[in-house]
């Protein structure tokens, strides 16, 4: 067995055993860390395929910045993880039924999986000696599918809208800064001198 391949067999290991243990982990600080691992690991697949700007894209945006600010909110948040457990046993049965439609789906979909005819030649685009693979990507992203990146971008653009005006609630009894308010304020209205005698109190 060449390095190679008893490298690509290391980080295929530490990938399923970091998912794994994501998902398992009774603390959720650990958990975290297990996504760390499993992160670091499809970085190194990625450098073994030569995509190295994908691998590198990997550590610094969902290691560097995703999840720490994952394990960021799980320490600093007081949240109690045995009640959230609690509520979480009732909804087990249909998370069983999903989880084994989702393994029929995959079943389904590797059970009728086929090469496309042009897939040979996407693939020689990105083995291309002529191009770095960096180039190839935006290539393929900015040229021959520029308007699906686009669309893309728009459709998530919209999903993050969709999802601070279903979030935003305006409540009666958190104070909210009004600037307008702050800004047109009589100071006769909200300044009160008082005369405050010697030796007594407010």
């Amino acid at each position: 067995m060449s390095i190679f391949v008893s490298t690509f067999y290391l980080f295929s290991l530490s990938v399923i055993a970091g998912g794994l243990m994501t998902v398992i982990s009774r603390n959720p600080v650990h958990s975290v860390l297990w996504l760390i691992l499993a992160f670091l690991s499809s970085a190194g697949l990625f450098v073994l395929l030569g995509a190295e700007f994908l691998a590198m894209l990997l550590i610094i945006v969902y290691v560097g910045a995703v999840a720490v600010l994952f394990l960021f909110v799980v320490m600093m948040l007081d949240v109690d993880f045995s009640t959230l457990k609690a509520e979480m046993a009732g909804y087990l049965p249909i998370a069983l039924l999903i989880a084994v439609v989702l393994v029929m789906q995959l079943a389904m979909a590797f059970g009728l999986w086929s090469y496309a005819d042009t897939a040979v030649g996407a693939r020689e685009v990105l083995v291309n000696p002529e191009y770095h693979n960096t180039q190839a990507l935006g290539l393929i992203l900015y040229d021959r599918y520029f308007i699906l990146f686009q669309l893309s971008g728009l459709i998530l653009l919209v999903a993050m809208i969709g999802a601070i005006v279903l979030t935003l609630r305006h409540r009666k009894n958190v104070k909210r800064q009004n600037i307008l308010s702050q800004i047109y304020r009589d100071p006769d209205k909200s300044l009160e001198i008082l005369d405050v005698k010697p030796g007594q109190g407010l």
